[in-house]
């Protein structure tokens, strides 16, 4: 297996903040980050210059990145305070971004997700799964989604037949 990484340090310039609106510790309140990123791509080849990924295509992929973690402000889709953050957006006080999660772990399976089912379809590397994201909010603090591709789509299946089942109940 052939693997290359890619990552953007906590110095890149991803600032956030966002909330755990769930917790109970003082992580409910809004706080921020200077979030850093790893990507894990893996190929069982190389293309014709000895690469997995080009590094030059992941320009689209950091542009992705830098709609969603550039001076934003993070709400999960399940928080009671969605429509008061989406007031403040439309004020212009904060661009806001809906997730479905947040935290390193919530935003490590939203990139996951993106890179592996739109990023590399859209940019023509149908040989090549990104097996590992890390989200990193301090040099002590990161999470991280990692899957084979085989346990991937597994998962996946599991998830979707989850949904239908929510769907008819």
């Amino acid at each position: 297996m052939f693997v290359s990484t890619k990552s953007y340090d906590t110095r890149s310039g991803f600032s956030i903040a966002y909330r755990q609106w769930r917790a109970d510790s003082h992580c409910r309140y809004l706080h921020g980050y200077a979030l850093g990123f790893e990507f894990e791509f893996e190929s069982e080849t190389v293309d014709v210059r000895n690469w997995v990924v080009d590094f030059g295509s992941l320009k689209t992929l950091k542009d992705f990145l830098e709609q969603y973690f550039d001076h934003t402000l993070l709400v999960a889709q399940d928080d009671p305070e969605l429509e008061f953050f989406k007031e403040i957006d439309r004020r212009g006080i904060a661009q806001v971004r809906e997730v479905e999660k947040t935290g390193c772990e919530g935003l490590s399976d939203f990139l996951f997700e993106y890179v592996n089912e739109i990023w590399l379809p859209e940019n023509g590397y149908s040989n090549v799964f990104c097996r590992k994201v890390r989200v990193i909010e301090t040099e002590a603090n990161s999470g991280w989604v990692e899957f084979t591709k085989q346990s991937w789509y597994s998962h996946k299946l599991k998830l979707d037949d989850i949904e239908r089942r929510q769907k008819y109940d």
